[in-house]
């Protein structure tokens, strides 16, 4: 007996298997199908060809046979899809790695095709059980259980389609002419190129050499005449006081205010002529 966990978070190609099962309007047979795959009524699954073949648990002593496959692609159709996936390291590598590739169905779609079915009614089923509707309860459990095959393993997916994880992987390599290894690198060159490309240089950062437009540039002066003096507050020196030559006294906190504040203007000045290419 094979027995697999129904887990509540699932790799997406999971989900979107799964998911055209919950669009099924018959929500009890669902429900049934459902725990059917929960209590291990599903004895066993195997793949003959393209084809699954299952023995499911029902109510009477013999188990029920169980058979669902998918319409194959022509091996035509394969090359094409192959060759679109070769020219993708971060494909040839996420699919060595046992994963599902986010983007993959654009590579199918590019083809004129889909490698995930469209509805149900693109998923062939058969049951030796009485009920004459399909998707029966049994043919649910088994649905739902391939869900979890998926993420074990997605190239079951491409099986069903015609295709096997060998042939696939053989088939890339030779279109490539690289090992597993050599792709696996010429991913993580991708993923550094797109990294350093995304990245700010922060010894850069502030720096600009392209030739800026004149009509885009205008310099005005600040829109208030506060400064950041003022926003500062005055500077807590000690209170020594200072006769000024007008005779009037003056303390060293106002003495070095006012020099900063001639310092900032002047500042302030030179910056708008450079930037106005004055002298």
């Amino acid at each position: 007996m094979v027995d697999y966990t129904m887990e509540a978070n699932k790799e997406w190609w999971s989900q979107q298997w799964l998911d055209l099962l919950d669009k099924y309007r018959f929500k009890k047979r669902l429900e049934r199908a459902r725990n059917y795959a929960r209590q291990g009524n599903v004895l066993n699954i195997e793949f003959k060809d393209q084809k699954v073949l299952a023995q499911v648990q029902g109510t009477q002593p013999e188990p029920y046979t169980v058979a669902l496959w998918l319409d194959i692609f022509s091996d035509e159709e394969w090359n094409y899809i192959i060759a679109t996936l070769s020219q993708r390291a971060i494909f040839s590598a996420k699919l060595l790695a046992g994963e599902m590739p986010q983007d993959i169905e654009d590579v199918f779609a590019a083809n004129g095709l889909r490698l995930f079915p469209f509805s149900l009614d693109n998923v062939h089923s058969e049951c030796s059980c009485p009920d004459k509707a399909n998707p029966c309860k049994h043919i649910g459990a088994v649905y739902y259980m391939l869900g979890d095959r998926f993420s074990e393993d997605p190239f079951v997916l491409f099986q069903l389609r015609g295709k096997t994880q060998k042939q696939i992987i053989n088939t890339l390599r030779q279109l490539r002419g690289q090992s597993e290894d050599e792709i696996k690198t010429a991913t993580a060159e991708e993923i550094t190129v797109k990294s350093d490309s995304n990245s700010p240089k922060l010894d850069q950062f502030w720096n600009y050499s392209e030739q800026l437009d004149s009509a885009l540039v205008v310099i005005t002066p600040p829109p208030s005449s506060e400064t950041v003096l003022d926003v500062l507050g005055p500077i807590p020196l000690a209170p020594i006081t200072i006769t000024s030559t007008n005779r009037s006294a003056s303390s060293a906190t106002d003495i070095v205010m006012q020099y900063l504040e001639t310092v900032y203007k002047n500042v302030s000045q030179q910056a708008v002529l450079v930037g106005l290419n004055r002298e």
